[in-house]
């Protein structure tokens, strides 16, 4: 089964035994006290994370953010600005300047992460081309601070590694047809965990550094909370394709 933490534990341990520079990024969208537990396996294999809250009562909470950073993972910021302040720039960036602040409360920020926002017609990302997040003493946006010609990105965006045809905004669309034409498109952890575990793969010979992106509320014991996720996420995806077909006719 995929998507359990015994799976993710399996992922955990083949990165780390395959020499790749990899680094994990978390998105935590929903039910908090799933990073933790997340958080703590990482610790235990003595891996550190980024963990990135959005600023509502769904995702942050803040003894959860405290825990967290404690284990020695570093916690980022998920904005979605744009979207909760539909589309004005001005009303958006005090509200990201605001959010900022209670969190920097809490613990150091310097990293932040857009939230897709999917059926949203606004994509946060656009607040910086009006204003640089740099001079509020950020120095990591993935999206723009990477170096994606040297760094495969896999995120489990749909509850697949391969979701980026049903993903909005969670992409890198300049490098992606790049990857599938080198065969670095997987679809299950276990292929990711093969690839890893074979020094002679595609990935392993690629040489590529490796950005992963998990949603921790997607790994479950199997369980009723298992259960209620993958059923939720077929109905996103659905919805996620049809959005997706439509920016495209646009």
């Amino acid at each position: 089964m995929d998507f359990t933490l015994q799976k993710y534990s399996q992922l955990l341990k083949a990165l780390k035994a395959s020499g790749i520079s990899f680094q994990l990024r978390h998105d935590v969208d929903l039910r908090p006290h799933n990073s933790l537990v997340v958080a703590e396996m990482e610790n235990k294999l003595g891996l550190k994370a980024v963990y990135y809250f959005r600023m509502v009562p769904e995702s942050y909470n803040k003894a959860i953010v405290k825990a967290i950073y404690a284990l020695g993972h570093e916690i980022g910021y998920h904005y979605e600005s744009l979207t909760t302040c539909r589309g004005d720039i001005e009303e958006a960036y005090r509200d990201f300047c605001d959010n900022l602040a209670k969190l920097r409360q809490t613990v150091p920020i310097n990293k932040i992460c857009m939230h897709g926002s999917p059926r949203s017609p606004y994509d946060s990302r656009d607040l910086w081309k009006h204003y640089d997040y740099r001079s509020l003493g950020i120095d990591y946006e993935p999206y723009f601070d990477t170096d994606f010609a040297h760094t495969l990105y896999l995120t489990d965006t749909g509850r697949r590694w391969d979701g980026y045809n049903v993903s909005v905004r969670d992409k890198i669309p300049q490098y992606q047809e790049l990857w599938e034409n080198k065969g670095l498109v997987f679809h299950t952890t276990d292929d990711i965990i093969k690839q890893l575990n074979n020094p002679s793969s595609t990935l392993r010979q690629s040489r590529y550094a490796m950005l992963i992106t998990t949603h921790p509320q997607r790994w479950n014991p199997f369980g009723l909370a298992y259960v209620k996720e993958y059923v939720i996420q077929l109905l996103k995806n659905s919805v996620k394709k049809l959005l997706v077909k439509t920016k495209n006719k646009k």
